[in-house]
């Protein structure tokens, strides 16, 4: 449903979008790699993956919160929504890394077991990686959306506009 919006009211719906990129940018895409390269093991990955949760908390705290402007308040929604996107993939690798730690924890030989782990665990991040492009796609749709004034329809019929 399209709105008339002010480009105030634009850039402040910007914001949402604009942090869960830059979550995705910085903790995701940039964090994760360094920290593998850095060979910290599997707290590599437990670092990022917090600081891209703060930020989530956050954008869940704000898209509770309730403002003067009903399509400002929308978008957060919307971010929130993409960010319980991003969170399943990070649900689904978990199990798969649990996995590949219950599996290489049956191997006899240790080397074999870390031959093992380290295996399944870089295939184990494919579901958060999915889950990364496609909410970067789905961000730049609601950067899209902002530029028109429109809220999806669904947001629209769960919470009503204010008259």
């Amino acid at each position: 449903m399209n709105f008339e919006i002010s480009e105030e009211e634009k850039k402040l719906a910007r914001k949402p979008h604009n942090l869960f990129v830059l979550n995705i940018l910085l903790f995701n895409l940039l964090m994760t790699p360094a920290a593998i390269v850095l060979d910290v093991g599997m707290y590599g990955f437990l670092i990022p993956l917090l600081f891209s949760l703060t930020v989530i908390a956050y954008i869940y705290w704000r898209s509770e919160k309730i403002t003067a402007c009903w399509i400002v308040d929308m978008h957060w929604r919307l971010s929130f929504r993409r960010c319980q996107f991003l969170m399943t993939g990070y649900v689904i690798t978990g199990l798969l890394v649990t996995a590949a730690w219950l599996i290489s924890m049956t191997a006899s030989d240790e080397k074999m077991a870390e031959i093992m782990f380290t295996a399944i665990s870089r295939v184990a991040v494919v579901p958060t990686l999915l889950a990364v492009m496609i909410t970067v796609v789905l961000e730049a749709g609601g950067y899209h959306l902002i530029n028109r004034g429109e809220v999806p329809q669904r947001y629209v019929e769960k919470f009503p506009p204010p008259k």
